[in-house]
């Protein structure tokens, strides 16, 4: 999609008011996943905080990529499982928050170290290590990786045994409530005019929460049970204030449990936190790549992959700080700024603070935790789906006809989608990494068949 607002397009040439509809639509795009992270956790993990982390996250970011990058941080799910470790290391759940913390600052370490390296070795050898015929599938992949999500929150099923997704009425309400949703957001992208076609997102919710609130009013009238889709009952536990990280670090005393002592405890978070910073740095290698393929401007040059790395590890450390989960860069908003066109690094910004604002309105927050995950799920059809396409499209500019590069995409995807995700020892490489790595190391070997008939071709033109 062509853009209509580029990066550096300013706030009053969007006008203020469109500003805060745009940023209301990131919001909305970063929202489930960012909100979702402290809930699979738990602990007391306050999704208010998170928000809250993940606007501050986002401001460094932006200051450390001098305002080029127009991409928000939410939370990240790779660290999920870093987080157990975190709170299994100690009795005390102070201890918990306070590994939460010193693990997010080890995960951000990583980042300023590979930033240092590529300060001083440029950025020639990842685009070697890693060139269009590997990147382009792989971010191909982190869309169709996601997209069993998609599926699930829309139906609200997940596969049985059999590999099919059982239906009884509620399934059904909620997959109507899905395809309402994406209808909606296809035909504004598609046949809206102006306004309508930036913000399909916003519409597209409202469109498929008034479909949910109309079952979910005759479900309560009636008793039914399978047509209540929207959980109104949040707001009688709603949470007034955000509970940060850092404060919840500092109470009650400190208990290593098990672990036996602090020393233990930072060993166990090194191996927690450590290995998957590495993972998350390919895929924030994988994101920049797809959004300098939209806005049309290397990244990795301008504003510099040193920045980038440093603006998401420094980042990540003030989120977690606040709201204990460390950030990433965010496909669905990278997905966003495809499908509105609008690029505006002040968007992102003001999604920021938006974020960071609306963390303190307990009502606000609550009101779109109640967006039913049938209703994102329709959203995300779209959103992973235009992730999913835009690696495809990287994949358009390499010479498939070469057996060496089809062999490199293949191995990409098929181990990918396959899920070969391995856990060594206590690491876990996720689906992606492992397809990422394979890649990497097939066009290695693939490569030197290239040099080996380079090198002959110059020998028999000398001759």
């Amino acid at each position: 999609m062509k853009l209509v607002y580029n990066v550096s397009t300013k706030p009053r040439e969007i006008g203020y008011g469109k500003l805060l509809v745009f940023a209301f639509q990131q919001l909305l795009a970063i929202l489930a996943a960012t909100i979702a992270v402290p809930a699979i956790v738990g602990n007391g993990m306050s999704a208010s905080a998170a928000l809250f982390g993940a606007g501050v996250g986002t401001l460094v970011y932006l200051c450390f990529t001098k305002f080029r990058s127009p991409v928000f941080l939410g939370s990240s799910f790779a660290f999920i499982g870093s987080m157990f470790a975190a709170f299994a290391g100690g009795v005390s759940m102070s201890v918990g928050y306070l590994g939460l913390l010193i693990g997010a600052g080890m995960a951000g370490l990583v980042y300023v170290i590979i930033a240092l390296v590529v300060k001083f070795a440029g950025v020639k050898w990842i685009n070697k290590l890693m060139p269009a015929v590997v990147i382009g599938p792989t971010v191909a992949l982190i869309g169709l990786s996601l997209a069993v999500n998609a599926v699930n929150d829309a139906v609200g099923v997940k596969l049985n045994a059999d590999g099919v997704r059982p239906m009884d009425g509620h399934a059904a309400i909620c997959l109507l409530c899905a395809l309402v949703t994406l209808a909606v957001v296809i035909i504004c992208s598609v046949y809206g005019k102006k306004m309508t076609k930036m913000i399909p997102f916003i519409l597209g919710i409202l469109a498929g929460y008034a479909v949910a609130a109309i079952f979910t009013v005759i479900g309560i009238a009636s008793g039914n049970e399978m047509l209540k889709i929207i959980d109104f009952t949040k707001f009688q536990h709603m949470q007034w204030y955000p509970d940060f990280s850092f404060l919840e670090a500092f109470k009650g005393n400190y208990n290593f449990g098990s672990v036996g002592s602090f020393g233990s405890y930072l060993a166990v978070l090194a191996v927690a936190y450590v290995p998957v910073a590495f993972v998350v740095f390919a895929e924030h290698i994988a994101d920049h790549k797809n959004l300098s393929s939209i806005i049309e401007s290397d990244l990795l040059e301008n504003p510099g992959l040193a920045r980038t790395l440093l603006g998401d590890g420094v980042g990540s450390v003030a989120g977690a700080f606040f709201g204990g989960c460390p950030n990433t860069t965010y496909g669905e908003s990278v997905g966003c700024v495809a499908i509105s066109g609008n690029a505006s690094v002040w968007t992102i910004f003001t999604t920021a603070l938006m974020a960071i604002v609306i963390s303190f309105f307990a009502p606000f927050v609550t009101f779109l935790s109640t967006i039913p995950s049938c209703v994102m799920g329709g959203v995300c059809i779209s959103l992973y789906g235009f992730i999913a396409v835009s690696g495809l499209k990287m994949v358009q500019k390499v010479d498939l006809e070469d057996n060496g590069n089809l062999f490199t995409v293949s191995a990409i995807l098929i181990t990918g989608v396959g899920g070969m995700a391995l856990r060594i020892g206590k690491i876990n490489l996720t689906a992606i990494a492992c397809a990422l790595i394979l890649g990497i190391l097939t066009n290695l070997l693939v490569s030197r068949r290239h040099k080996k008939a380079g090198n002959t071709e110059n020998s028999e033109d000398k001759q």
